[in-house]
């Protein structure tokens, strides 16, 4: 059966200029009462994450924040929230490489390595993971490492994971500067708030994070930098980290061709102060192969593609065309994905392989 539209949303769209003076996280929340408010028949899943996806174009905008972006976040999770962790009953390795905004010297190069797997301590069903990311961005070199737990429940027609992590931040400045020999000018030897050489601050840093799955839904809310931490470089210059919160979201549809099925998906990022958000959708062919774009609101138009070359071996490939004013000087961006996926435990035997929807 069809539904029909809501009309609160209309009544959203109405009031939204009124909405776009609240606080963002605010705007969503309001937007998503009024819809759960009117929707008094079940919906498909999809419809409702069509519905939020339209609510989120009304209430953000995009700007820098300190924790790095990639445009193949859906297979990401586990960078951003530890509940991830075990989600899929499989051990799961990935690696993911971007390069931003090519052309420009000291342009942001990130890596992210996660690997997690599915643990059952005592009886208790849960998750462990390991994340290690490389960022670098101008003088700036980021490393931080993270050891992640979920805790397992099963609801309803899923299971939801409780996570946390915990780990290290090392930030490291090592500038290279450039300064006119003149009487108007300080060298940086002589400015003590200029690092002359290497700068090095590490911290303690933490996360936690809410992960439900289905075999067809998934949606997840985290943070990281729970502590917001302090990195001293032992200069007068100090970074603080903000705490960063996460709302991801898919859903796959099986088309009316059996050999072909549609993910739509988002991801939203909140620093305190601004919203980021990624619209997706992929088609996955023959559970093989994949291709779909993304739209990252006021920034750039990607283009991704993906095969499974074995099983449980996946490659996939992302090109960010910018749509922003920075596209004039760079070549856009792009970015590298393997991954690898084992059963795991005594009952592997008995469980079907996972699909490539589900890594």
């Amino acid at each position: 059966m069809v539904e029909e539209f809501p009309a609160s949303f209309l009544a959203f769209v109405i009031i939204s200029r009124w909405l776009l003076t609240l606080d963002k996280v605010v705007q969503y929340f309001f937007f998503c009462l009024i819809c759960c408010l009117e929707m008094k028949r079940p919906l498909n899943y999809s419809f409702k994450l069509i519905l939020v996806l339209l609510g989120f174009c009304y209430c953000v905008s995009s700007n820098a924040q300190q924790d790095p972006q990639f445009s193949m976040n859906m297979f990401s999770n586990m960078g951003i929230n530890p509940g991830y962790a075990g989600s899929q009953g499989l051990l799961n390795a990935s690696v993911i490489n971007r390069q931003q905004w090519m052309g420009f010297k000291g342009n942001p190069k990130s890596t992210l390595f996660t690997v997690h797997t599915p643990v059952n301590p005592f009886g208790i069903s849960s998750g462990v993971g390991l994340t290690i990311l490389d960022d670098r961005l101008g003088f700036e070199q980021n490393m931080a490492l993270n050891l992640s737990y979920a805790y397992r429940m099963s609801i309803g027609p899923g299971h939801l994971g409780l996570g946390i992590s915990g780990g290290l931040l090392n930030k490291t400045l090592k500038g290279e500067w450039s300064i006119p020999d003149s009487d108007f000018h300080t060298s940086a030897t002589q400015d003590p708030a200029i690092p002359a050489g290497e700068e090095v601050g590490m911290a303690f840093d933490m996360g936690a994070g809410l992960f439900y799955n289905t075999d067809d839904f998934y949606v997840g809310f985290s943070t990281t930098h729970l502590l917001q931490p302090t990195i001293d470089y032992g200069l007068s210059a100090k970074t603080d980290m903000k705490r960063h919160y996460y709302l991801t979201a898919g859903y796959n549809y099986n088309l009316p061709n059996p050999i072909l099925e549609l993910q739509p998906s988002i991801l939203a990022k909140y620093d305190g102060a601004s919203m980021q958000l990624d619209v997706n959708a992929m088609v996955i062919y023959n559970k093989r192969f994949w291709g779909g774009v993304s739209y990252r609101l006021g920034d750039a138009v990607i283009i991704m593609a993906g095969a499974e070359l074995t099983n449980g071996m996946r490659v996939g490939i992302a090109y960010d065309f910018t749509t922003s004013a920075i596209a004039a000087y760079s070549n856009g961006s792009v970015e590298f994905m393997v991954s690898y996926s084992l059963e795991v435990g005594a009952d592997k035997a008995s469980r079907k392989y996972r699909s490539i929807r589900l890594l």
